[in-house]
């Protein structure tokens, strides 16, 4: 086979996608239709419909775009099968029906960011960085009927430093998953459309496995009462979107909700601190947890913008001066 028999179409949303859409387009395969998600409305009253990222950079480099508000739909299956492409790729989309999915010939592989079958979900990058992973990665594999279950073509390994937060390692995996897209290919191509394939059974994984469900607000809420590192790992698992809060007692008495996007660990013994208790000292920010004091570096309160800690005691401190 050669690299011109392929005819693909990807599938995806966010900017997560956008890189390996543009790693297909700058190496020369042939992408014959995007398939992304209908327009958002955005605004004050939801009366502006803002494009998907896959959806702008598609259109700026004149690729057929198709955004069906069912992936079922009679038109919508009939449309993509005019197409007649032989291989789809999907990049962070939607679940997709049988009748999609194993519509090509070669069928539809995934790029999927974690080293399946650990964090198979829609949160994989949270999740990893909110349960102290120091390592993560992207897979490649073929869909069938199950979410995040079918036969691994490859994967590649990614490091999560101490202090890297979900940004952080968002931005280092979507490159990687562009990589491992175009490696992905290049075997397809090598392989007439049937690279080599391994069942997720047969993969080795060290402790339990991990799953990634969605994260919701609630989900974000954080528990103090669990060790320091944990509540550090939490925070950065979710900096800084969509972003861990909290419930606090302020200074004054009064009680506020409380946004968190960057903390640091100290060896400050909680003791009999209750946690979730603002602790100010030596003109430092930090939150008892159930063994050490947790420092607060970028905070916002609700209704404020974010700020860094040292700005907050700031402001407290020239409260404190007008009374």
């Amino acid at each position: 086979m050669k690299k011109s028999d392929l005819r693909i179409v990807f599938m995806g949303t966010p900017e997560f996608a956008v890189e390996t859409l543009k790693a297909l387009v700058d190496n020369g395969y042939n992408v014959v239709a995007v398939v992304t998600q209908p327009d958002k409305p955005v605004g004050r009253h939801g009366s502006v419909l803002q494009p998907s990222p896959v959806k702008q950079y598609a259109l700026a480099n004149a690729l057929p775009v198709l955004q069906p508000e069912k992936m079922k739909d009679e038109q919508f299956v009939e449309t993509l099968r005019s197409y007649h492409a032989n291989l789809q790729v999907v990049v962070a989309f939607r679940m997709l029906p049988e009748i999609v999915w194993d519509m090509p010939e070669y069928g539809t592989f995934n790029v999927h960011a974690a080293l399946l079958p650990q964090y198979r979900g829609a949160a994989p990058i949270n999740w990893a960085v909110i349960n102290g992973e120091t390592q993560t990665g992207v897979t490649t594999f073929f869909l069938d009927k199950d979410i995040d279950t079918g036969r691994i073509i490859m994967q590649m390994p990614f490091d999560i430093s101490d202090d890297a937060n979900v940004e952080t390692v968002y931005n280092g995996l979507m490159t990687l998953g562009a990589q491992i897209c175009l490696a992905t290919l290049e075997k397809i191509v090598e392989n007439d459309g049937h690279p080599q394939t391994v069942a997720q059974e047969e993969v080795t994984t060290e402790g339990e496995l991990h799953v990634a469900p969605k994260i919701f607000k609630e989900t974000c809420e954080i528990n103090w009462r669990q060790s320091q590192k944990s509540v550090y790992d939490f925070v950065r698992g979710l900096s800084p979107v969509p972003g861990a809060w909290s419930k606090v007692v302020m200074p004054d008495g009064s009680e506020q909700v409380m946004k968190i996007y960057q903390t640091a660990k100290t060896e400050e013994p909680a003791g009999d601190v209750e946690p979730g208790t603002l602790v100010i000292s030596k003109k430092k920010l930090y939150i008892a947890t159930i063994d050490y004091l947790l420092e607060l570096c970028s905070i916002q309160l609700s209704g404020k913008k974010r700020m860094e800690a040292k700005d907050f005691l700031n402001g407290l401190k020239n409260m404190n001066a007008k009374k």
